[in-house]
């Protein structure tokens, strides 16, 4: 089995419109699709984030995240930028709250956190 790259990664969110808000205009990415399946009351959207996708997806009465970030499984979504002084400040104009700029002690790259709705933690990674 040989992997080439990650295809998506899915997340289920508590409020779809706001989450789609959030992802599309806030975040900026590109919508590929967006399904409503009445038989599950559930909405799935389909974004485009470089080669790969997230896909947002809606249930009724979805659980909370267990902890914040340290539950096991996934920790958080990383995205790679171009400059992380203009994700910051695009970010804040947006009314986002973002975490004070860290260097990765492994790689010397600046990295920082923010959240989405739902509280899911989100980096942003310098390359």
């Amino acid at each position: 089995m040989f992997i080439s790259k990650i295809h998506h990664a899915a997340i289920i969110c508590s409020d779809y419109h706001v989450s789609k808000e959030f992802y599309v205009n806030t975040l900026g990415l590109p919508i590929i699709s967006e399904t409503y399946r009445a038989d599950r009351e559930s909405y799935k959207l389909d974004l485009k984030v470089g080669e790969s996708q997230i896909e947002l997806f809606s249930f009724p009465d979805p659980p909370a995240r267990p902890s914040y970030p340290e539950a096991r499984g996934l920790r958080h979504l990383a995205f790679s930028v171009s400059s992380i002084d203009r994700a910051i400040t695009s970010l804040s104009a947006k009314g986002i709250q973002v975490e004070p700029v860290r260097i990765d002690p492994l790689t010397g790259k600046r990295f920082t956190f923010f959240a989405d709705p739902d509280g899911l933690p989100i980096e942003l990674y310098e390359d």
